[in-house]
């Protein structure tokens, strides 16, 4: 699957636009990681595809994500196993698998701080630009700040990819204030 296509496949499926927004912050977040971790091309598509496409039934089907999405669009488009199988760890509680590879561990740290970052940079003036691991890390305190996001998650994920959670939030800056 190429990149248009996977991009005609989001919109086809995700009509709010926060919801397309947050796939293509969490597509940028894999690429820049892949890219980080010298992968070659075509892995570095493939973890680019699982952030772009992790969250594609989750506005017809939320009570079926990411399973109906598993089952019935992803097969047979070209995407990697690795890929689908990011897919489905990122949501362990619904599918029942949780990430061990890096492209899960990575797609994993990246679903939940991604959400936040863009809800932190919604609050500031200048966005991404200039923002701190500091600055993200004091609304994580704030437990009515974006509350929806699970601020275990978000620590689970930075140990998944044994980093620290300010590296993690100052790599994801580098890549979303550019």
């Amino acid at each position: 699957m190429n990149a248009q296509e996977a991009e005609n496949l989001l919109t086809t499926w995700i009509d709010n636009h926060a919801l397309q927004h947050h796939c293509r912050m969490v597509s940028k977040a894999m690429e820049a990681y892949a890219r980080l971790l010298q992968k070659d091309e075509d892995t570095v598509h493939q973890w680019w595809l699982a952030g772009l496409l992790h969250d594609l039934d989750w506005e017809k089907h939320p009570d079926q994500h990411p399973n109906y999405a598993l089952k019935h669009i992803l097969p047979n488009l070209g995407i990697s196993d690795e890929a689908l199988n990011a897919i489905r760890t990122h949501a362990p509680e619904r599918t029942g698998m949780h990430p061990e590879t890096e492209i899960e561990c990575y797609l994993f740290a990246c679903d939940e701080l991604c959400g936040f970052m863009h809800a932190v940079s919604l609050m500031r003036p200048d966005g991404f630009m200039g923002m701190t691991p500091k600055s993200v890390t004091k609304k994580l305190k704030d437990s009515k700040f974006a509350a929806n996001v699970s601020r275990d998650d978000i620590l689970r994920g930075t140990q998944l990819i044994k980093k620290d959670l300010n590296e993690h939030i100052e790599f994801l800056v580098s890549v979303f204030a550019k």
